[in-house]
């Protein structure tokens, strides 16, 4: 964070908005994220209750996913779009802080879990992609993301269970 007040900062920010790109680009990205979540609506509907997409802040655009097992562990996925990293990410969020603490010390050895520090908003936060999303094929963003979705949600879920 800069140490600069906010009236030293407004020209860099006025300049950052200029010339519309930093705009267009962030409704394309919060597109992308609303149609993955459309998707995974229809693809997972047995599965998880998927809510809708939140994006009040310009750093991440997400949406949960929850199913009765983790509802009534108050536990809760978040299918992240971090927008400093570009990329997607996939967090495991308490219903309280309190639970949040709880699963963080409890999860501690998983190598998803800083067991340094805890995120500020999650037990933690494992990366969905290795490589760079392509966000100009949305088909294969969109199966790339629900496959890589696929085989760690499973995994989250295999070590809630074996942390019991």
């Amino acid at each position: 964070m800069s140490s600069r007040s906010l009236s030293a900062r407004i020209p860099a920010y006025k300049n950052a908005f200029s010339s519309g790109e930093l705009q267009r680009t962030y409704q394309d990205l919060v597109g992308v994220v609303q149609n993955l979540r459309t998707e995974f609506s229809k693809r997972y509907e047995t599965e998880f209750s998927v809510a809708a997409v939140l994006h009040g802040y310009i750093d991440f655009t997400y949406f949960y996913l929850q199913n009765e097992y983790l509802k009534s562990k108050k536990l809760k996925l978040g299918l992240v779009f971090n927008h400093q990293k570009a990329n997607f990410e996939l967090w495991l969020l308490g219903q309280t802080k309190d639970v949040q603490i709880q699963y963080w010390k409890k999860l501690r050895g998983a190598k998803w879990v800083n067991p340094e520090a805890m995120p500020a908003y999650s037990v933690f936060e494992a990366p969905l992609l290795v490589d760079a999303p392509d966000f100009d094929d949305a088909a294969k963003l969109t199966e790339t993301v629900c496959s890589q979705f696929d085989a760690l949600q499973r995994e989250i879920l295999e070590l809630l269970e074996a942390s019991e």
